[in-house]
């Protein structure tokens, strides 16, 4: 599978936790070479970690990965999200060779403009009640703690990881509800930026969507999916799925697919 990127773009990491897959990523980041990397929001989980930190030694050597991207030449950009808020007061500066920036403005090979976000600032426009918000957390551990187990037992039996969440939110139509009022959000944010696309994280859900010819692209997450969203050096988006069978999830739809699930698998 192609491997050199002119970008990258990966979120919802988030480090700290015990849900984070972090060898996977870490495979991934020493696996590909790209001229620019966008860390967009919820890589280290700050918020967890108030409560009970688990930083082992997988989870160092992905900042130290990070770090020597960042040394050797790559352009590594953070964008903080609702998890690593902290870091938002540091937007405009340059820590250790990373920018860290509110949000960006990406131009691709082929000429289109993308704004990148992490993606929060659409939760009060999706409108999800606090009740129902605060069961779904509840679920959303209970569904990480679940995929654990699940991906440790096909591990001992020679069987590639697969995502429970994943499977869920396919298959649940008030989750694929939610996901389509945020893909929405996400579309008309960009009309009123004039801008040819989105690109975000936040809600674990890696897909494409097109309307009107704005190109929305959520690249996912590595605690449930382990996706990440790439760049050609033509210009070109590709969704990619990294574990024991890395693989392309998906390419950038054309208008005509406007309406056809975006991806075809979710394991």
């Amino acid at each position: 599978m192609q491997t050199t990127f002119r970008s990258v773009f990966i979120s919802d990491v988030h480090l700290g936790t015990k849900a984070c897959q972090a060898l996977h990523l870490l495979d991934f980041l020493q696996s590909i070479k790209t001229d620019t990397l966008y860390l967009v929001g919820d890589i280290i989980d700050l918020q967890e970690m108030r409560h009970r930190a688990y930083f082992v030694d997988a989870h160092h050597q992905v900042v130290e990965r990070i770090l020597a991207m960042a040394k050797s030449g790559t352009k590594v950009i953070y964008i903080p999200g609702n998890h690593d808020a902290f870091f938002r007061q540091f937007a405009g500066q340059t820590l250790s060779g990373i920018e860290i920036k509110l949000n960006a403005r990406h131009k691709t090979a082929n000429g289109r403009t993308f704004y990148v976000s992490h993606g929060d600032e659409f939760d009060q426009m999706v409108k999800i009640s606090p009740l129902m918000l605060a069961i779904g957390d509840k679920a959303h551990g209970l569904m990480l703690s679940l995929n654990q187990w699940i991906n440790g037992v096909r591990r001992l039996v020679g069987l590639p990881y697969w995502s429970l969440a994943g499977y869920l939110k396919s298959h649940i139509s008030k989750a694929k509800e939610f996901i389509d009022r945020f893909e929405t959000a996400a579309l008309k944010s960009a009309k009123n930026h004039k801008v040819d696309g989105y690109i975000c994280g936040h809600i674990h859900f890696a897909s494409f969507r097109i309307k009107d010819d704005v190109l929305y692209c959520n690249d996912g997450d590595w605690v449930e999916h382990c996706t990440a969203l790439t760049e050609s050096t033509a210009g070109e988006m590709s969704l990619i799925h990294w574990s024991e069978n890395p693989r392309v999830l998906a390419t950038e739809p054309k208008e005509e697919d406007w309406g056809l699930s975006p991806l075809p698998s979710r394991s």
